[in-house]
């Protein structure tokens, strides 16, 4: 009998690999799981030619075309929304399955939106032939709440996250550093009304405020009725990938000066009484979660801490004190590898395994 056929190895396009994520996803295909032959990193015409190293190997990066996507598997997108609007349907009209990064397919009722931890079979159900990748704070924390959903049925979510700088690129962390920079010699600022303002100058970039000694109550663009975009998505996309259309969600999203890390402050209604240690025990055996949660010895989740790593950090677990059917905690994780690369990588790993095993 002649031994099987070996399937070749897929290959995979990772678009926008010159930006932050795509940094990070490059980092990440190194150190994970050998399951992808041939890697093309893609990005804008202005990109093109730079080198960076993937896997082991220095890889030239190509400017994207239509022609790049030839021969393509599965092409990972980490790039804004119109750019994603744009290319996407290119890349599927020349065979690829598309992973997005963006928020220009999340809400479609035909593109699934997948926490491989949570919702991993509605990878396969891809008329577009595009799959989504989630909000970086809406991860930050789901993997947390599905596993307590399940346990005692999530009815009410009402959220305040604490979002880093990361999550607007590489230029928001940059400024960052410079505002610290221009306020670090004067020890009397913030004492005074509009002093920072003043020291920081017109120097905002992305940002409505300075970061710098404050923190912006406001992320995203404002929506209707004084809601902002991340603030909707948060509500959104929770309902989608739970399946819970009519959750209640609540969301107050706020900018914090730090480089890495979205943290989430959740207040969680179950329908089912539920107890802190309850809770404890789910979550400490939950796929994506790491428990910290002593607070008597000052171990509970910061951002400083779950950077570079791929977990959500949970703790500060309390029974509310009005609602035997509620809980309070916070959560945090890198925004940059849960939050985003490592989620897209999970997804297209799930679509290579089903595309071997044809």
């Amino acid at each position: 009998m002649p031994a099987p056929t070996a399937h070749p190895l897929p290959t995979l396009a990772v678009f926008g690999a010159t930006g932050v994520v795509g940094m990070v996803m490059c980092d990440l295909l190194s150190a994970r799981a050998n399951v992808w032959g041939e890697i093309r990193l893609l990005a804008s015409p202005r990109s093109a030619g730079k080198r960076i190293r993937c896997r082991g190997e220095e890889l030239t990066v190509q400017a994207v075309s239509p022609e790049a996507f030839d021969g393509v598997d599965v092409a990972v997108f980490d790039v804004p929304d119109e750019v994603s609007q744009r290319w996407a349907p290119v890349a599927v009209s020349r065979g690829a399955v598309v992973v997005d990064n963006s928020a220009a397919f999340r809400m479609d009722r035909d593109v699934p939106l997948v926490v491989p931890e949570i919702n991993r079979d509605q990878v396969r159900r891809r008329p577009k032939g595009i799959v989504s990748n989630a909000n970086c704070t809406v991860l930050a924390m789901i993997v947390a709440i599905a596993p307590l959903h399940h346990e005692y049925g999530l009815r009410e979510l009402v959220l305040a996250s604490y979002q880093s700088v990361s999550g607007t690129g590489r230029f928001g962390v940059d400024l960052l550093h410079h505002q610290i920079a221009r306020v670090a010699e004067d020890r009397t600022l913030g004492s005074r009304p509009g002093d920072v303002r003043q020291a920081v100058g017109d120097e905002l970039g992305p940002f409505p405020a300075p970061l710098v000694l404050n923190v912006v109550p406001f992320t995203g663009l404002l929506a209707d009725a004084g809601w902002s975009t991340e603030e909707l998505k948060l509500r959104d996309e929770s309902r989608k990938i739970l399946g819970l259309p009519d959750l209640k969600v609540s969301a107050t999203c706020v900018r914090v000066p730090v480089v890495t890390g979205h943290s989430v402050a959740v207040h969680a209604v179950f329908g089912s009484e539920v107890t802190a240690d309850g809770a404890r025990a789910v979550l400490r055996d939950a796929p994506g979660v790491i428990l910290v949660d002593d607070p008597a010895n000052a171990e509970f989740p910061m951002p400083i801490d779950a950077v570079g790593t791929d977990p959500a950090w949970v703790g500060r677990i309390r029974r509310s004190l009005d609602d035997p059917r509620a809980i309070d905690f916070f959560v945090t994780g890198d925004n940059l590898r849960k939050g985003s690369a490592l989620n897209v990588a999970q997804i297209a790993e799930l679509i290579a395994r089903d595309l071997a095993a044809r």
